[in-house]
């Protein structure tokens, strides 16, 4: 299951950070850079008042790629107690050897690497954590006024880090300016952690205090975790608790529709010889059928965003050649049919380029019992599917 990071400033913010249920107390001075590092005093007073509820986090500071510096700032921030030491990596010839550095460290102390979506990052650098004993790594912004984490690593793109890492047995997490609906468009990607800052800080900026309620938000969209969780997928049955499901729905309030239309991809597609090896335009329109699980909407929590439908068609694009447009609409439809709350939905795919205004095919698939009971499968996994058809 997804955990949710909570970055504090200290043990004042931790127990907010607390009180709403965060599962990991992340620590930073978020007024000194992407990763400003707090005093050691800080942090020791702050894994006091934590008191083992919860495994305390703790960047090194936004530092140059020198591996004396790296190893000193790092050793530094272990000494603490902490749970895990966040180390950034910026671009530089001299990631490696950072890496190489932290080495001996990484046999006593969990190191989570730091990578920044907006500053080209290497994803070769993976493999090099992984051969250094590092536990994790983190895709980041390194500037928090350039846009989200999104606006620089596209979701299409996300799964492929993802698989990266837990293919390297290292836990994975993704931050960078999240805000509440970005939530419900990352769960599916099954990342380790979500982590958050500025969207706990209410109506002030992320170098303001964090608010109880604007955090509280945040973590009723991540489902905790529950001993039902199995094999690493999202358990739709939990996130029912959550409101995600129409099981808690008043059936009087029956269903919104929602759709997204005149959504057009490249993508490679066809079972014609001269069809493979490029890209050609293919149009999508999708509506579904959507339970309501209040008759108020105020936040994510109650609403399908039409985002995830776009996510899902993006990822199983991303991934490779599909033969048949049929085959293309029926992995949109059982992405779509993932929600819960969805109980029927319409796709239609449409090739472009091929005779006037366009062929293609439209589907129409409802939820049978079977799936209304199944835990059911992330987009990763979906965009598996795709690959092999």
């Amino acid at each position: 299951m997804t955990k949710m990071l909570a970055s504090v400033t200290g043990p004042e913010e931790a127990a907010i950070a607390l009180a709403a249920g965060a599962d990991i107390i992340d620590l930073k001075d978020p007024s000194t850079g992407a990763l400003g590092a707090l005093a050691p005093a800080t942090i020791r007073e702050t894994i006091k008042a934590v008191a083992g509820r919860r495994p305390v986090s703790a960047v090194c500071g936004d530092l140059p790629m020198q591996p004396d510096r790296i190893r000193s700032a790092a050793e530094e921030i272990a000494e603490t107690g902490v749970s895990y030491v966040k180390v950034g990596f910026f671009p530089s010839d001299q990631a490696e050897a950072c890496a190489a550095a932290l080495a001996p460290l990484a046999k006593r102390a969990k190191i989570i690497a730091v990578l920044f979506a907006d500053l080209s990052p290497d994803l070769a650098l993976i493999d090099v954590f992984q051969r250094h004993g590092f536990n994790g790594v983190m895709m980041d912004t390194a500037n928090k006024s350039g846009g989200r984490l999104l606006d620089h690593l596209p979701p299409q793109y996300i799964p492929g880090f993802i698989n990266l890492a837990k293919a390297s047995g290292l836990m994975c997490g993704l931050a960078g300016s999240l805000e509440a609906p970005d939530v419900p468009r990352l769960l599916p990607f099954l990342p380790d952690f979500l982590g958050f800052r500025g969207a706990l800080c209410g109506a002030d900026s992320r170098t303001g205090q964090i608010d109880l309620e604007a955090t509280r938000l945040i973590r009723s969209l991540i489902p905790e975790e529950q001993p039902s969780a199995r094999d690493g997928q999202v358990d739709y049955r939990l996130l029912a608790a959550r409101g995600y499901s129409p099981d808690s729905a008043d059936q009087s309030l029956k269903t919104n529709r929602i759709f997204v239309r005149d959504f057009v991809l490249p993508v490679e597609i066809g079972a014609y010889s001269f069809e493979h090896g490029h890209t050609q335009k293919v149009r999508f329109d999708v509506t579904a059928d959507v339970l309501r699980t209040v008759s108020n909407p105020e936040d994510m929590r109650h609403v399908l965003s039409y985002d995830i439908i776009m996510d899902g068609i993006r990822a199983i694009v991303a991934s490779g050649h599909v033969q048949l447009a049929e085959a293309l609409a029926e992995q949109v439809a059982a992405h779509v049919l993932v929600d819960p709350r969805v109980v029927k939905v319409w796709v239609r795919v449409e090739k472009l380029e091929l005779g006037a205004g366009g062929v293609g095919v439209e589907i129409e698939r409802v939820r049978s019992k079977e799936q209304a009971a199944a835990k059911w499968p992330s987009i990763s996994d979906t965009g598996k599917k795709g690959s092999s058809a």
